[in-house]
């Protein structure tokens, strides 16, 4: 019945093609879809798979070659969080592979000429997992209808396509062919393209036209709007245009699943792609595994369902402090628990606000002395010890040893407890009255207690915050602790209402001289430490506030530097200059790195790394490992 409701939606629009039998021969048909195949629902796989398709030879990289069929079984904490298999499935235009180079994956090859002008070819034959063919059209109907349309996107197209305020010259020579060109280098293009959460400089033209403007009349739209109950068509083209969310089974895509659920809450299912581009070197097409079960549960309920086997494959919403009662389920729950290596550049990083809506706090948050007196009072061997039995490195936060940029210094900049000298920096900068109580008195007469924000789903922030609420004692500093929810603590962070939250640290603990260094800038909100001045960025001056600190001003300037750089030389000694005044500066107090992910295997599943490392970027944390290319066995 749920493969019969899949193909009503998925197929609708097959009747207009024709098919041949010519190349049927040559690939196996999954047993997933052999019944519509038989039926006339849907063409042999010979022809749903281009005509030049992605063949990854699996014993390259000591992997089995596999077999189709199965459901896997994983959780998520929130329903939006579906988003998570567009992330997992990890089907890009450009992707890493495991030795984190950069691979055309759904493109055929990419031509890269000085990092000025990118030409991008297209599959022949690819196709949209309803059928219709993937080609140039969908980037410029992205491009040139919605990129620089002023009502589908107000601050126009995504950042990452702007050197020095300068739009790329985008043409489209034919049907598999895509140029992105500038007249000064734009080395992140490529990385970008290859990101957890990606881009997607195309769209599925055939089906969003007929919500367009310029390509439906009046009438028509008007009878969609009201039927939609919505009042323009902008908005009910954005609502439809939702390809990183994933939550519309009737959008089509390249990912390896695709959405077969509608109106979900608590249970989604995902079914093989019949159209997805990659096959290994049987001729079989990927993924191996026909469903994706994706079941919705209460955060602290994750460990708990994964220790009582009722999942194929989970590291998300698991804390290294799990790992025990993992271990002790693996032999009732049938699975194994691997500890994989972690990528960000803290597990845990305090973010002070500096653009805090308290003026006298805002002035105390931003003296660096403020900030290196916190992190100097940490007692971080604590914290590893009671956390991570001392598996985790103590430091503050910086980039990993994997990186050409680590510097031993800077993971210790500031960040070896030294509580006499915390306590001489207050002084000095004047902080020196107290309370009947002991606490520090501002000059308003305040007394210094600190607001911590989290996002209330991670226990170990809890704990270390508990440890921490101890340590800040000691200088006469209060930390209160504040739990909220997720989405709450952003808009808080945002707004500039948060005075100091807790986060992970840099998602991407590894960076390479190709990785952009926009992240180390005040270029996005995301970072908790300067929403204003990321607001100021991303928006081009319209919302936010402008960097007026020396410190992020210099960064800004470097960030812009790399971009103008023309070698790797160059780049790399851009990255280090930001991730030396990052440690000085202490815009983020990390606590420590490299603490072990639990990540749940089922005994059945195939082709899961032994050792390998969780990472949001760059990997997309299970996506750079491939999980089109896991299987089951009996």
């Amino acid at each position: 019945m749920l493969k019969t409701q899949v193909v009503a939606f998925a197929f609708a629009a097959l009747g207009a093609f024709g098919f041949t039998a010519a190349l049927a021969t040559e690939y196996p048909e999954s047993a997933f879809w052999q019944e519509e195949v038989s039926a006339g629902n849907l063409p042999p796989v010979a022809e749903r798979v281009p005509t030049v398709p992605k063949v990854v030879d699996l014993t390259l990289r000591n992997r089995d070659v596999g077999q189709q069929g199965g459901t896997l079984r994983t959780m998520v904490t929130r329903s939006k969080d579906v988003r998570q298999m567009v992330v997992y499935g990890y089907a890009r235009l450009i992707g890493y592979n495991e030795r984190y180079e950069l691979v055309p994956d759904i493109l055929e090859a990419f031509e890269n000429e000085d990092d000025k002008k990118f030409t991008m070819h297209l599959r022949p034959g690819h196709k949209w997992s309803d059928g219709h063919p993937f080609t140039s059209e969908d980037f410029r109907y992205w491009w040139e209808d919605v990129a620089n349309n002023e009502l589908l996107s107000p601050s126009g197209p995504v950042d990452f396509l702007r050197v020095e305020g300068e739009l790329p010259k985008v043409s489209f020579p034919d049907a598999q062919t895509v140029i992105y060109e500038w007249s000064k280098p734009n080395p992140q293009f490529l990385q970008m393209l290859a990101e957890a959460r990606p881009p997607f400089i195309y769209r599925p033209a055939h089906q969003l036209k007929p919500y367009h403007a310029d390509y439906t009349d009046e009438e028509t739209l008007s009878d969609l709007l009201y039927e939609a109950r919505v009042r323009s068509w902008a908005a009910l083209h954005n609502r439809l245009d939702n390809m990183y969310k994933f939550d519309n089974p009737d959008l089509a895509t390249l990912q390896p699943w695709m959405l077969a659920t509608k109106d979900g809450k608590s249970r989604f299912l995902f079914v093989r792609n019949p159209f997805y581009h990659r096959v290994d070197t049987n001729g079989v097409q990927l993924p191996y595994i026909d469903v994706v079960e994706m079941q919705v549960v209460a955060p602290g309920l994750v460990a708990a369902k994964a220790n009582a086997g009722e999942v194929d494959l989970q590291a998300r919403g698991l804390d290294f402090k799990d790992a025990a009662i993992l271990k002790k389920g693996e032999a009732t729950g049938n699975y194994e628990t691997k500890l994989w290596a972690n990528g960000t550049a803290s597990q845990i990083a305090i973010y002070p606000n500096l653009n805090y809506h308290d003026d006298m706090w805002r002035e105390t948050l931003r003296d660096v002395r403020f900030r290196r007196a916190l992190s100097l009072a940490i007692n971080r061997k604590i914290i590893n010890r009671g956390l991570y039995f001392g598996l985790a490195k103590e430091g503050g936060m910086t980039v990993l040893p994997i990186s050409p940029f680590y510097k031993e210094e800077n993971r210790k900049a500031w960040a070896v407890r030294d509580v006499a000298q915390a306590n001489a920096l207050l002084d000095e900068m004047g902080l020196d009255q107290r309370d009947k109580d002991g606490y520090r008195l501002l000059p308003d007469g305040r007394p210094v207690w600190v607001v911590v924000e989290t996002a209330g789903e991670r226990q170990e922030v809890e704990n270390a915050l508990q440890i921490i609420i101890d340590n800040w004692a000691e200088l006469g500093v209060k930390l209160i602790m504040r739990p909220l929810e997720r989405d709450i603590l952003r808009n808080r962070v945002y707004s500039g209402e948060s005075m100091m939250s807790t986060w992970f640290g840099w998602d991407n603990g590894l960076p390479q001289t190709y990785t952009s260094p926009g992240y180390l800038a005040p270029w996005d909100q995301a970072f908790q430490s300067w929403p204003m001045w990321g607001q100021y960025h991303q928006t081009h001056g319209e919302v936010g506030e402008a960097p007026d600190m020396d410190a992020a001003i210099e960064l800004n300037d470097l960030a812009h530097e790399w971009t103008r750089a023309f070698s790797a030389v160059e780049r790399g000694a851009i990255w280090q200059k930001m991730v030396d005044i990052h440690a000085d500066n202490v815009f983020a107090i990390g606590l420590l790195n490299g603490a072990p992910q639990p990540v749940v295997v089922s005994n059945r599943l195939r082709n899961v790394p032994e050792k390998a490392i969780w990472a949001w970027s760059p990997g997309a944390h299970f996506g750079v490992h491939r999980p089109d290319e896991f299987f089951f066995v009996e």
